[in-house]
């Protein structure tokens, strides 16, 4: 599919009466956009109605659900997979729920894991440690401090959104078997742009098939809405029988979960999509350093522009827009530490080069 400029993400500013170019989206591949998803969401909204018309154990679940989930347990190569209307609803759901089920079991942590996940763990008021951020050495000197016969679980993210950096996978699933551990990922900012077939970091390695409960997202990559988890049927059947979040919520309507299955698919056969938004982020890095600007380095699609102080990146923010019709917003605390304000800049294949060079050009003018 050729992309044009016109398609990239933007949205009318009333109060500035100007069109702006949106620069911090999480639809990291433009696919709410494309064609094949936005008419498998109109087909089936049109079968099927708007609403789902209930929770999953009542009225709720559909054609197009069942087969959303076939195919997520498919591409992660599970046995199962359970679709939650959130990928913060999956996280903070399953992670209480597995704290409840599972008795005497010991939580570890990555400290920069997302809300969701820190809020699942509370919930479920299960012992829990929390280690520095991928630092498999402290990881493993909390571990020994357990019995090796106690059921533990570690908790990290692949890719973690306000950093972009990638986690020692490996390193963690080698310290899971070494230390009596089951291993959960949360995969939300990977799925659909790494790995052969879109499913993740993990897939990526070549080691998805050593975790035990994948989890991610239909809301970024895959252009639609909604979260998952992917693992055992044991676990999956656990999860869906217990966890309060997923029994007492209306299920997701069949026009979205059409569009995010027609998604899965399209993603696990192209490439193109993922490969444009890497040559594109390269470019980006590149014209912003010629202009003194340098995000942080890291090898993946999030670019961090570290500002380092609140009302600066504020003023940033709203200088971009006011001036030159780019939205990027600032990033506070307590989404980050205090002093690590930032900008997030994500872009998609929808953005065009010319896009990108008049975005360097006025952070440029903004921040350099």
């Amino acid at each position: 599919m050729q992309y044009l400029p016109d398609q990239a993400p933007k949205a009318y500013h009333s109060h500035l009466q100007k069109e702006i170019v949106v620069w911090c989206s999480n639809d990291y591949l433009g696919m709410s956009h494309h064609p094949v998803v936005i008419e498998a969401a109109i087909a089936a909204t049109k079968a099927m109605g708007v609403g789902a018309g209930g929770t999953r154990n009542i009225s709720g679940s559909n054609q197009p659900l069942l087969e959303l989930e076939q195919e997520l347990a498919s591409l992660h190569r599970k046995e199962r997979a359970l679709v939650f209307t959130s990928g913060y609803v999956a996280n903070q759901a399953t992670l209480s729920t597995i704290s409840k089920i599972l008795p005497d079991l010991v939580i570890f942590s990555d400290e920069a894991n997302h809300a969701s996940m820190i809020h699942g763990i509370v919930d479920g008021r299960a012992e829990k440690h929390v280690f520095r951020h991928n630092d498999v050495k402290h990881l493993e000197e909390l571990l020994k401090q357990q019995p090796l016969e106690r059921l533990k679980l570690i908790v990290f993210e692949s890719v973690y959104s306000m950093i972009g950096d990638i986690s020692p996978v490996r390193c963690i699933i080698d310290l899971a078997k070494k230390y009596n551990a089951l291993t959960y990922i949360d995969e939300v900012h990977s799925v659909g742009i790494y790995g052969e077939g879109g499913a993740g970091i993990a897939e990526s390695l070549g080691c998805m098939e050593e975790i035990d409960i994948i989890q991610g997202t239909l809301a970024k990559a895959y252009g639609a809405m909604g979260g998952y988890i992917a693992g055992d049927n044991v676990i999956i059947d656990a999860i869906r029988s217990y966890a309060p979040g997923f029994i007492f919520t209306t299920a997701l309507p069949p026009g979205v979960t059409s569009g995010a299955l027609a998604s899965i698919k399209h993603l696990r056969k192209s490439d193109k999509e993922r490969l444009e938004l890497k040559q594109k982020v390269v470019y980006l890095r590149e014209q912003l350093a010629k202009r003194g600007i340098n995000c942080l380095d890291n090898p993946t699609h999030i670019l961090p522009l570290i500002i380092g102080d609140p009302f600066k990146a504020k003023q940033a923010s709203e200088r971009l827009l006011q001036e030159f019709g780019i939205y990027v917003q600032h990033i506070n605390f307590p989404t980050v530490p205090r002093g690590k304000e930032r900008l997030r800049i994500t872009l998609s294949p929808l953005h065009s080069y010319e896009m990108i060079d008049a975005f360097a050009a006025a952070c440029g003018k903004v921040l350099a």
